[in-house]
């Protein structure tokens, strides 16, 4: 994983970490979504990064947004 790449955002369905990149992205913010979901017993997370430099600025825009 690149050093420069922050957590920000977790959801146990991945539709709702491609909400947010999408959003995030119409606001000219670059994500990565990382799916940890294991495809046999459907457990675990999907987690979207986005770079450091960006990291307060996408959690405001999700909280301004009230997107969960």
């Amino acid at each position: 994983m690149d050093e420069n790449l922050t957590l920000i955002y977790s959801s146990s369905q991945i539709y709702k970490a491609e909400i947010i990149r999408g959003f995030l992205e119409e606001n000219d913010i670059l994500s990565v979504i990382i799916n940890k979901k294991d495809s046999a017993y459907l457990f675990g997370e999907a987690e979207l990064y986005v770079k450091v430099d960006d990291a307060f600025r996408a959690k405001q825009l999700i909280l301004k947004q009230n997107i969960e």
